[in-house]
């Protein structure tokens, strides 16, 4: 039966010496590295699976062709089925995870990431857990035309515990694939969307149909809670304050005030929602609609806590030059302005810096605001964004916390 699978799938051949990388499983097959494609029983298509073999004709690997740089995303370093049985043991497998991190069935925190692409062994999908709804967003074609078999296998894995699964693909998918996805409930249907999750104790109002990423920044929940712990007495700046995360973790610390600001009108008012959720009308936030690095040119010495937590600069490598120079701009700024003894959570998700690269980046803007500055914290994304070893490039999240004097 395998045998005849293999012989009516389409398979790429690689240049010698190409597969050295895949022998040390990295996931990645990038198009330079194809010598020749040798077809199954039907024209290969974007999204079909693929056997990757060596010039010679070994196997190495199978996955997910797609048309561009990285031309398959690999599934499996074996030869398998990769059939409904494969995809419920792979999504049980990333279950089984997040309940080793205590994150399934706790009240406290009611929303969580089960796949995390490379890290869980699925490159090109995320699935986030928002209390009773998973929220499931496809980055290849691949992924996209498996979609029942990952509704299933999510149902097989969590039971009556999920009553929905909605589908928000529709901006993340390649947008040569012309796909004319449209975002919907794959299975079930939430009575409200805008729905209310728990992270550590705090509340947040999510809505996946309409929100950015899935909903919410899950992978800012440690990061939140240390600013919580830092903040108590504090006057504190969250700038591209998105729903307020930050901000209500800040005041949940004990912070003397907060100011949220973001350019997004929508945002500043879901952020001043998210502090009422929590603390009522509270006098001590402040939420403006306005540009951050205009912002922060006049703030003096107002504040002893900024958060900078800006959108990715550098989508590519292509562009990292001038996203270097983004950081470098707006961390001189802040540094310059804090208060002495004053703390700076500054990050950076884009997966084309490199934390070593941050880090200089950093120390730059240092120099430039004539500081002392010292590194109190190194911050990364949390364990439900596990990062495959063999795959670097997975560690997309990086932040450092300085104190400045």
């Amino acid at each position: 039966m395998k045998g005849a699978t293999i012989l009516n799938r389409a398979c790429i051949h690689l240049r010698r010496g190409k597969e050295e990388s895949l022998l040390r499983r990295h996931p990645w097959v990038f198009s330079g590295a194809i010598e020749h494609i040798t077809e199954g029983i039907r024209p290969l298509a974007e999204g079909d699976i693929v056997d990757v073999r060596t010039k010679q004709g070994d196997f190495i690997a199978m996955g997910h062709y797609q048309i561009g740089s990285i031309a398959v995303r690999v599934l499996s370093f074996e030869e398998v089925e990769i059939d409904q049985e494969w995809w419920n043991h792979r999504i049980a497998n990333a279950r089984m995870l997040r309940e080793a991190m205590n994150l399934v069935d706790n009240d406290t925190t009611t929303c969580y990431r089960l796949i995390h692409g490379e890290g869980d062994l699925l490159p090109g999908l995320v699935v986030d857990i928002y209390h009773r709804t998973a929220v499931v967003q496809c980055h290849s074609v691949g992924m996209y035309l498996s979609r029942q078999n990952i509704t299933e296998a999510i149902r097989a894995a969590y039971g009556d515990s999920i009553e929905a699964i909605y589908d928000k693909s529709s901006q993340t998918l390649p947008f040569k694939a012309d796909l004319g996805a449209i975002d919907g409930y794959l299975w079930g249907r939430s009575i409200e969307p805008n729905s209310v999750v728990f992270e550590n104790g705090l509340k947040f109002k999510v809505n996946w149909e309409e929100g950015q990423k899935t909903g919410f920044f899950i992978d800012q929940r440690v990061n939140r809670d240390l600013v919580r712990q830092y903040a108590k007495g504090r006057k504190v700046l969250n700038t591209f304050c998105y729903t307020g995360g930050f901000s209500v973790a800040a005041l949940a610390g004990g912070a003397r005030e907060v100011v949220s600001i973001d350019l997004s009108e929508r945002a500043v008012k879901l952020a001043d929602e998210n502090v009422r959720l929590n603390f009522g009308d509270d006098a001590r936030h402040e939420a403006i609609a306005c540009n951050a690095v205009e912002y922060l040119k006049d703030i003096d010495d107002s504040y002893d806590l900024i958060i900078l937590d800006p959108p990715a600069f550098a989508k590519h490598h292509k562009v990292l030059g001038n996203a270097l120079q983004g950081y470098k701009k707006i961390n001189a700024r802040a540094l310059q302005k804090i208060r002495p003894g004053g703390i700076l959570f500054t990050f950076s998700c884009s997966q084309a810096v490199s934390r070593e690269l941050f880090r200089t980046t950093i120390f730059t803007a240092a120099a430039i605001a004539g500081r002392k500055v010292r590194i109190i914290g190194q911050l990364t994304q949390p364990a439900d964004h596990p990062i495959n070893i063999y795959h670097p490039e997975g560690e997309y999240l990086k932040g450092l916390v300085v104190y400045v004097e």
